[in-house]
């Protein structure tokens, strides 16, 4: 590297002469159009940027770190998880089947609908949604009300629409869908006008825990009601707002007989359906 009056040369590597030229790009040290490594090593002798460690990161943080990764894409905050991954690939710290990983992450990054989809979540937009499933069926939902949740590892489109037809769930919550994102290859998203809702539709449901799971029972955000029951010994009642029977059923059947669904009726029959087939199946 020369320039006029005094100079200095720098035996590197072309791989990192090219790692300088991006460092000094991204911080606008230019020679006309093209990076100026000589104006980056000047600006850092004057101290106009700090030098530090990039390899005192703790395990611990950087599993943090990474775990927070998939919580933010769990809950369709992408743009947010991006950042973290760009962040934790400028440290030397990482081991090679993570920064691997997090390689991998960065360059399948998601469509252009599914960002579309966040945007107009996060500004609560109402917006009509098109898409053809595996079987060659279009879908078209009015959205009024979205969130992305996780369910069982996946992740799925929690959303109030104003279509119902096919939805097999019971009648007070045939307004509510959960589409599963990753079955959707391509979709069709524009805005609409009207009023985005608060929430899902809810309805209260009444379950009653027994013996060892009574107590070691841990309430949930949805939770309305835990307490114990005074005229029946180490029962808990629990009433909890559902906006989806499919969902709330999967959970419960897991605990049973130590889980009994008391009302309404329209749930604890499908419950009831549910365990017949199971003895049918078991020829009981």
């Amino acid at each position: 590297m020369s320039r006029k009056g005094q100079s200095i040369t720098l035996s590197i590597s072309e791989r990192d002469k090219a790692e300088l030229e991006a460092i000094a790009l991204e911080f606008g040290m230019m020679w006309g159009d093209r990076p100026n490594i000589s104006k980056l090593v000047e600006a850092i002798a004057r101290r106009q940027f700090i030098l530090g460690h990039n390899n005192n990161w703790s395990e611990a943080r950087i599993r943090a770190l990474h775990r927070c990764i998939s919580a933010l894409t769990d809950i369709g905050q992408i743009e947010q998880a991006q950042i973290i991954a760009n962040l934790l690939l400028e440290r030397s710290e990482l081991s090679l089947p993570l920064r691997g990983e997090i390689e991998r992450f960065l360059e399948n990054s998601p469509p252009a609908w599914r960002l579309d989809i966040d945007r107009y979540i996060k500004r609560e937009q109402p917006f009509q949604l098109s898409y053809q499933d595996a079987t060659g069926r279009i879908w078209n939902f009015t959205v009024r009300y979205a969130k992305v949740s996780p369910h069982e590892k996946r992740q799925y489109l929690d959303c109030w629409c104003e279509e119902t037809e096919g939805n097999f769930d019971v009648e007070e919550l045939h307004h509510n869908w959960n589409l599963r994102l990753d079955r959707i290859q391509d979709a069709a998203i524009m805005p609409i006008s009207g009023k985005w809702r608060s929430r899902l539709d809810e309805m209260d449901v009444e379950m009653h825990l027994l013996g060892n799971l009574a107590f070691a029972y841990q309430a949930k955000p949805e939770d309305k009601t835990s307490e114990w029951i005074p005229e029946k010994q180490r029962v808990r009642r629990v009433i909890r707002g559902v906006s989806s029977t499919f969902w709330f059923i999967r959970e419960v059947m897991q605990y049973a007989p130590d889980c009994v669904v008391v009302s309404p009726d329209s749930v604890r029959d499908r419950i009831k359906q549910k365990l017949r087939n199971l003895c049918n199946s078991y020829q009981m």
